[in-house]
């Protein structure tokens, strides 16, 4: 490879990722109040959201950051079968609490495999395949999500150090490589359920997250979750 095509490689690395934000508006929730502003990735023409608290970051720490990937599921039909939903609680409640911003990745649905085929999947599932294994029948990625645009929009937000929500080393990893520095992964694992341990379990053992799968009392199985501020 010649001087000029390293250095044509490297100017291509560091072009910024076409990212758009749209007005900052207030979002009064059921975890608090936070602002929100809607982002446009133009290369793909998928929008996310981010939702921040108001309030700066307690004792000049770094602000707390959770690249939540959409789950319809989830999210908003409080499937069992994940434990998206929950996640996303706990992590609105404690960025609420210390500082920070939840960017909510839509486009990534099934780790990026789309609702369709995230239910194929599950049926796969049902059939004694694990969540690995399922995608892989159906010839699809274990992971196909990207975070460039999340990256892109930390940084049009002036978060270049951050301190994030979640147990998954592979987003911190993909974060550094796209310039924003992770000082510390703050853990976002809530109690398992019989209906997702196998789940969680894959993703321990064979996703590498970091994962101690204490499960719920017997008997709690259709009870909300309410979180502590305070588990981190």
């Amino acid at each position: 490879m010649t001087a000029s095509t390293t250095r044509r490689s490297s100017d291509s690395e560091r072009t910024p990722h076409p990212v758009s934000g749209g007005p900052i508006v207030q979002l009064p929730t059921a975890f608090g109040d936070f602002v929100a502003q809607a982002w446009t990735d133009h290369e793909t023409g998928v929008e996310h959201l981010a939702v921040s608290s108001p309030n700066p970051p307690k004792d000049g720490r770094a602000p707390l950051v959770r690249l939540h990937s959409e789950c319809l599921t989830g999210d908003v039909f409080g499937s069992y079968r994940c434990d998206c939903g929950e996640q996303l609680a706990f992590a609105l409640e404690l960025i609420h609490a210390e500082g920070g911003t939840l960017l909510y990745l839509r486009g990534q649905e099934g780790r990026g495999i789309g609702l369709a085929n995230k239910i194929k999947a599950y049926a796969l599932q049902e059939a004694g395949f694990d969540t690995v294994e399922a995608n892989e029948q159906l010839g699809l990625p274990v992971d196909a999500r990207s975070y460039t645009a999340a990256a892109q929009i930390l940084a049009e937000m002036g978060l270049h150090e951050v301190r994030l929500l979640s147990n998954n080393p592979d987003k911190q990893n993909r974060l550094a490589q796209a310039g924003v520095t992770v000082v510390e992964m703050v853990p976002t694992e809530v109690p398992s359920r019989e209906q997702n341990l196998r789940y969680l379990q894959t993703k321990k053992d064979r996703m590498d997250h970091l994962l101690t799968l204490e499960t719920e009392p017997a008997g709690n199985g259709n009870k909300p979750h309410t979180f502590d501020n305070k588990q981190d």
